[in-house]
């Protein structure tokens, strides 16, 4: 059902600025939160209501009240109400670093002249898809610089040959978009190439320090950025991602702006973000900051447990800018998607010679180099649930859809037997040694867990798996 003005009782606010610092630093700097408000504020999350921007500043100044521990385990518990102990993996497949934009955190901006710019041939990236599909990946998303070259309907054109290779049980059933904002007919036309999230992150949302660091290009526009998935939602793509990059502003300001871009986009959509992201800045060629604004270990975590109570319905995806150590203790704050497997330096995937990152060659660095197999590993011994579902997009739960099966928790009803769905296929495709029986173990764990009648259904289809079905889930 397509957004109507006449439903809200406020005038229509689509594709209009929405940050108001005053508003935001109003709240951070006001409440003045006690124990029994943190409490409360943590108990209507696990109600699994959204919270407002004002029940959120109480949990971001619950500093003093000595409820950390408390804010952190009703993330635990509300991620496990809301999507069970399933993570979600996918691969970043970066097509090409050329841009026209001059941010002083990105390897790719364009006064970098040590980068070595490349955009992938289509035989190239038939190539890194290979590999890809050779190690069980499932879900990509694409990533582009900023670049005349990387118009719409180039994106388009790449996101079908990534959906038309197969090799072997190998298949790219899913891949999302992290781009430059588009106009409404770019997004349509990207839309209608199968995609299914389109990222834009905001990287910060305070108006003054977005100037400081956007000093060319088309990205220092930031109310145009800022709506650009206002965009996207009007040209038919309902499935979105938003997010910040941590270290370059105040992180209780980023939360903040995060949770109003959720709102705005439910006031406006009926829908909010499907993915928010919250990478912290990392080493890069180039990179020009003074470190004024770095988020420290403990503050991160804690914006990780806020952020999911703050938005019960999101996914929350932690990134391989992310040491295995930091990721391994934060993932318990609501993390629901991780990449694994990940490389950065353009055509890395199929050349099997280089192996050592090359900053000259990447966006930034990255800090977990583990293999998508070590990953999965770690994962099944830490009693999480590794997930290559995509039944959501191709069923069509995605936008409202989403919503009124999220929202109320629901969504794990799907997510738990397609999540071991998914397993039963990468074990019988690609897992090794001790991961085989790991991996066994978890699906026999995981099926107690279910309905009787999903559990029959679920074992029926994994027995299908054995014999050589594929593409299975409800």
């Amino acid at each position: 059902m397509k957004f109507s003005p006449e439903k809200l009782s406020i005038p229509d606010q689509r594709m209009k600025p929405f940050i108001d610092p005053e508003e935001i630093w109003n709240l951070i700097n006001n409440t003045k939160p006690d124990k029994q408000r943190v409490r409360d504020v943590i108990a209507k999350s696990l109600n699994k209501h959204r919270l407002t921007m004002e029940e959120t500043a109480v949990l971001i100044n619950s500093v003093g009240t000595g409820l950390a521990d408390e804010i952190k385990q009703g993330a635990r518990e509300l991620k496990e109400k809301v999507y069970g102990n399933r993570i979600v993996l996918f691969a970043p497949l970066y097509v090409g670093n050329r841009c026209v934009n001059n941010c002083q955190y990105c390897g790719f901006r364009v006064t970098n002249t040590d980068a070595i710019r490349k955009t992938l041939s289509d035989n190239d990236i038939v190539k890194e898809v290979e590999a890809l599909e050779d190690n069980g990946q499932k879900r990509l998303i694409l990533v582009y610089g900023e670049h005349p070259d990387y118009s719409p309907e180039y994106i388009a054109h790449t996101v079908k040959i990534v959906y038309g290779v197969k090799k072997g049980h190998g298949e790219i059933r899913r891949v999302n978009i992290n781009a430059a904002p588009l106009d409404i007919e770019g997004f349509r036309t990207v839309g209608e190439s199968g995609i299914g999230t389109y990222q834009v992150f905001q990287e910060t949302y305070d108006p003054e320090a977005y100037k400081w660091y956007h000093l060319g290009g088309k990205k220092r526009d930031y109310g145009y950025r800022l709506t650009a998935l206002d965009r996207a939602q009007e040209a038919g793509i309902d499935d979105v991602g938003i997010g910040a990059l941590f270290g370059l502003y105040d992180w209780r300001f980023e939360v903040m702006g995060l949770v109003r871009h959720t709102n705005h986009l439910e006031a406006c959509y009926n829908v909010g973000p499907h993915t928010i992201s919250f990478p912290r800045i990392k080493d890069a060629l180039s990179l020009n900051i003074d470190g004024k604004f770095e988020t420290g270990d403990e503050d991160f975590k804690k914006l990780i447990a806020i952020l999911r109570l703050a938005v019960p319905y999101t996914g929350l995806i932690l990134t391989a800018r992310e040491a295995p150590d930091v990721r391994r203790e934060a993932m318990q704050y609501g993390v629901s998607q991780i990449d694994g497997g990940t490389k950065l330096e353009l055509g890395s995937y199929s050349d099997t010679k280089n192996e050592k990152q090359n900053l000259n060659r990447e966006q930034f660095k990255i800090n977990d180099a583990r293999s998508l197999a070590e990953v999965i590993d770690e994962l099944l011994e830490n009693d999480y649930l590794p997930s290559f579902c995509t039944s959501c997009y191709r069923m069509g739960r995605t936008g409202e859809h989403f919503m009124e099966f999220s929202v109320p928790g629901f969504i794990k009803r799907f997510c738990t037997p397609n999540a071991i769905l998914t397993l039963s296929e990468y074990i019988c495709d690609y897992a090794q040694g001790e991961t085989v029986e790991k991996g066994w173990k978890a699906i026999d764990k995981n099926l107690g867990k279910l309905e009787p009648g999903v559990a029959v259904s679920t074992r029926e289809k994994i027995e299908k798996i054995k014999l050589g079905e594929r593409d299975l889930y409800f």
